[in-house]
């Protein structure tokens, strides 16, 4: 699900027979126990919360890496892994051990099974779905209702290891099976710290739990909510089992029909331009912040400045999934927000503190206008773009910037010149968690 280019979501149907027909000219066979694995397993073992999660994601790396539709990977995808959740599993449980709560007399069976050998039967499931497709291809197959343009351009710049990653999933509904006629895109930009399993367990599972939610259908903004306290309780739980240390902020639009939901924790963010005015739609959690660092001091913690405002002196965030040493100071609580769309709205922009931490976000109508008019309105190296101008400000962190075009960027020239973002105007937007949406003149910086 995560790619690090520039990318449309939809493909031209006559590419899926050319697609399986290579596939299956490639693999004519199923796998056999000596057959090398075409793809990585996914670490030694997985507790059976995550197989869906990591099962998927094995799918749609390899299919996108040998180019598939990105409808029809996400189809495929589907099928087989919800073929396998209804076979036995029971071969391949390595074994079953006790996780240590917080309270010591309270303990929870963990079942963990053979990752390299649910691998090897997950690809002989996905081998039968493509055999069975190429004979005829079922319509959930076909691509989503609405087309997406998203710029996506990702940089280790000069820190020593890339631990970002982010996710454009905009054939959600296909990726688990959903069949109501609400279409629903997914976008989230995950920045990790102390290593990238926080980050790269996120942009895996995060999406996976939103779409398990019962309240998705009903109350989306919850679903997303709901999905990042899971996520985070799941890795914490990982990181009991192999001593990880990770954590990751994030960010995550869920576009469902006209309504935009946004949820996050810690400082990447996410904006809306909306006719050239930057819409406020969320307040990053820092550790300086009144309320964060209330609540922290409130469960025994502190915050202090060093080099920038750190809780307990370590983390310069006060919200994110992972940090186990550092929970509860650390929450995994997320915050959301929703907003109904009207059709004027340009882009959505996601970005980690990279980018956010030099580019303030009144700046960022100008720097995107600036690049259309010198493309003539092709926005598909916007990201690319932005992420230099960040490196250029003087950025030395990690840089994920992912920009949602919500209409066609050639529009965007026509008949205006977009505006700075400097407008008082109040748009009588609704409220949020962390204050009124309205156009903003300003992004405060960290200190």
């Amino acid at each position: 699900m995560a790619s690090g280019a520039t990318q449309q979501s939809n493909q031209m149907a006559e590419e899926t027979p050319g697609f399986l027909e290579a596939l299956l000219r490639d693999f004519p066979t199923p796998l056999s126990s000596e057959s090398p694995l075409p793809w990585k397993a996914p670490g030694t073992t997985l507790g059976e919360e995550e197989v869906e999660g990591e099962l998927a994601e094995l799918a749609m790396d390899f299919l996108g890496s040998r180019h598939a539709p990105l409808s029809l990977a996400s189809s495929l995808a589907h099928q087989a892994v919800s073929q396998l959740l209804q076979t036995d599993l029971s071969e391949f449980k390595k074994l079953s051990r006790q996780e240590e709560e917080d309270d010591e007399e309270q303990k929870a069976p963990v079942t963990l099974l053979d990752a390299r050998g649910l691998a090897r039967r997950f690809f002989n499931q996905l081998w039968e779905v493509c055999s069975a497709w190429q004979k005829q291809l079922p319509l959930s197959a076909r691509g989503p209702q609405r087309q997406w343009l998203v710029s996506i351009h990702a940089i280790r710049n000069t820190r020593r290891k890339m631990e970002d990653r982010h996710v454009c999933l905009p054939t959600f509904n296909q990726l688990f099976g959903l069949s109501d006629p609400m279409d629903r895109a997914y976008f989230a930009v995950f920045d990790g710290h102390g290593g990238v399993d926080a980050a790269r367990y996120a942009a895996v599972h995060l999406h996976t739990n939103t779409a398990r939610q019962p309240e998705l259908p009903s109350d989306p903004a919850t679903a997303l909510r709901e999905a990042f306290r899971r996520t985070d309780e799941m890795f914490l739980r990982k990181a009991k089992r192999e001593r990880l240390q990770s954590g990751t902020t994030g960010v995550c639009a869920l576009i469902v029909g006209k309504t935009l939901h946004v949820a996050w924790l810690g400082d990447s963010q996410a904006i809306l331009v909306q006719q050239g005015q930057v819409v406020k739609l969320m307040e990053p959690h820092r550790p300086e912040r009144q309320d964060e660092k209330e609540r922290i001091e409130a469960l025994g913690g502190f915050v202090s400045h060093m080099d920038c405002w750190r809780v307990n002196g370590t983390l310069a965030v006060s919200r994110a999934i992972g940090d186990l040493f550092q929970k509860p100071y650390v929450s995994g609580e997320a915050d959301a927000a929703s907003r109904e769309l009207s059709d004027s709205e340009d882009y959505l922009l996601l970005a980690c503190d990279g980018f956010f931490d030099v580019i303030p976000h009144h700046e960022v109508p100008g720097l995107v206008q600036s690049h259309l008019v010198g493309q003539q309105g092709n926005g598909l190296h916007i990201a690319e773009e932005l992420v230099a101008a960040a490196r250029e400000r003087g950025s030395h962190d990690n840089i994920t910037v992912m920009v949602v075009f919500l209409r066609d960027p050639r529009e965007l020239l026509e008949g205006k010149t977009q505006g700075t973002g400097d407008s008082q105007t109040d748009r009588g937007n609704q409220d949020l968690p962390s204050g009124p949406l309205e156009p903003e003149t300003s992004s405060p910086q960290r200190s």
